[in-house]
């Protein structure tokens, strides 16, 4: 279950910086969030995320993490993004939808998700900070929490 809770925090991942953008449900984006909004969609579509957690408390190196992200985009309601991402966990393969939280510290994407409970699986928080091609955050599954951290490439499949 541990090697699992870094995808949904991605799954996705930063709740406490203040949104750099607020604007009315009823409000529409201006150019500038549209072309962050659109740039943000443009590097998780199609993309893998390639790196490493951490276990708080545990004196072992970082183990490997990699999630797949069919799709991310915004959907009308506030600060939610719909993420279409692939799930191995076990036997099981399968993409899932996930409606994620994204806040913007700035120019910068922040995936947060707080306290939410994924049936069959446990209670997940985690803040990932999207930097270009990168990604960093901490996670939190249950008791166990840690880091993550790595780069984003594009799938290969999504690529060709």
């Amino acid at each position: 279950m541990t090697r699992f809770a870094p995808l949904l925090p991605l799954a996705i991942l930063l709740s406490t910086f203040a949104p750099a953008f607020s604007f009315a449900e009823d409000a529409k984006p201006d150019a500038e969030q549209k072309a962050l909004f659109e740039k943000f969609s443009d590097t998780l579509t199609g993309a893998t995320l390639v790196g490493k957690f951490t276990i708080v408390g545990r004196d072992v190196p970082p183990k490997e993490e990699r999630y797949e992200i069919k799709s991310v985009h915004k959907l009308d309601e506030g600060d939610i993004w719909l993420f279409n991402a692939r799930v191995k966990y076990g036997d099981k393969d399968s993409t899932i939808p996930m409606p994620l939280e994204v806040k913007w510290a700035g120019k910068t994407p922040v995936i947060t998700l707080e306290d939410v409970g994924i049936p069959g699986l446990g209670t997940f928080s985690a803040h990932v900070v999207i930097d270009g091609d990168k990604y960093a955050g901490t996670w939190k599954h249950g008791e166990v929490s840690g880091h993550l951290f790595g780069r984003i490439e594009k799938t290969k499949a999504a690529a060709e």
